[in-house]
């Protein structure tokens, strides 16, 4: 029996606020560096130019200490997996030009990858979960700047069959987080509240949009009516209520998320759900999604919690899949802050 060939590939993520470095053994994980940009805290969310600036300082410390954990040689390397899009411009310029360089320098393969993509593929990162998605199943990728629900049929047969009109589903969250006075990033704190408070304390609507597509930013508007209207009536009803606040916001939304994730199931007639991106850490989503295992029939997949934010392991099993296909890209790739599957 032939040994199965080693392929190490490096992997950098720099789509927005966190420079991230990974190495991938094929699927194995070697390290999963990340270094996060406290600076936009401040101004309660990214700032596109610092966030490009301090990848500027951050990626090769990032890159060196992924690959002393890795205990790899960069040398040994097998090709440079990159996030070229979508996201931040400034930002994803900073990695294209530092993975291009690289590359050249060592004269190995260069793979371009899909953000969202990667989310989706994070699953079959081995140990990314208890266990990996059958072909076809649906996809939600549920970030700060996404919110879609994907067909996959293989690694790279990827079909959006709905998405959001508007503000992405994180942002939902944060925009929330921010009307309550909380600081950013305020989604990971609606959920901490939410789970100390009465999902059904106070019924926000929920937005009618055609299909399986998404609408948020009527949700947002009408989240901040209200507590303009109940703050003049009691100027501590923030602090009075917020649990009650958050626990009601995160309902509506895993509602709107889990009403379109059952049309989806239905249309398609596939009941094997993933879930990615950075939102898909939220408990109440998780909750709602595992409980369908039961209720529903559903098989459920949910990646361990370093693999659901920004990170460039995910960026790295893209890399593999795409290496051994020999998908490469050249010099001439760029950058692109839109892109579709």
């Amino acid at each position: 029996m032939n040994p199965v060939k080693k392929t190490y590939i490096l992997a950098i993520e720099s789509s927005c606020d966190d420079t991230a470095a990974a190495v991938l053994e094929n699927t194995l994980v070697l390290s999963n560096s990340i270094a996060s940009q406290k600076i936009h805290e401040q101004y309660g969310g990214v700032v596109p130019e610092l966030a490009s600036r301090a990848h500027q300082s951050n990626i090769v410390p990032v890159v060196d200490q992924a690959l002393k954990k890795a205990g790899i040689k960069k040398e040994q390397l097998s090709a440079i997996a990159f996030t070229s899009g979508p996201g931040l411009m400034g930002s994803l310029l900073v990695g294209t030009s530092f993975a291009k360089s690289l590359s050249l320098g060592l004269g190995i393969p260069l793979i371009e990858v899909h953000h969202m993509q990667a989310h989706i593929l994070a699953h079959f990162i081995k140990g990314a979960s208890t266990k990996k998605p059958e072909f076809p199943f649906l996809g939600l990728t549920i970030s700060g700047g996404h919110t879609q629900i994907v067909k996959v049929k293989d690694y790279f047969d990827i079909e959006i069959i709905g998405q959001t009109l508007d503000d992405a589903v994180g942002e939902a969250f944060d925009k929330s987080a921010k009307i309550l006075g909380l600081p950013y990033p305020g989604g990971p704190l609606v959920d901490k509240y939410a789970a100390l408070g009465n999902p059904l304390a106070f019924p926000f609507s929920i937005p009618k949009v055609k299909g399986l597509d998404f609408s948020f930013s009527g949700l947002k508007t009408g989240i901040l009516y209200f507590i303009q209207k109940k703050t003049k009536e009691n100027t501590n009803f923030i602090e009075e209520n917020l649990n009650d606040i958050c626990a009601s916001i995160q309902y509506t939304i895993v509602t709107i998320l889990m009403q379109k994730l059952k049309k989806a199931v239905k249309q398609t007639g596939i009941t094997r759900v993933a879930i990615g991106g950075g939102v898909s850490a939220n408990s109440g989503i998780r909750e709602a999604l595992l409980a369908t295992e039961g209720t529903l029939g559903w098989t459920t997949y949910i990646p361990k919690f370093e693999y659901t934010t920004d990170n460039a392991a995910m960026i790295g099993i893209v890399g593999y899949l795409k290496y051994k296909n020999a998908e490469f890209s050249d010099l001439s790739t760029v950058a692109k802050a839109r892109v579709s599957f």
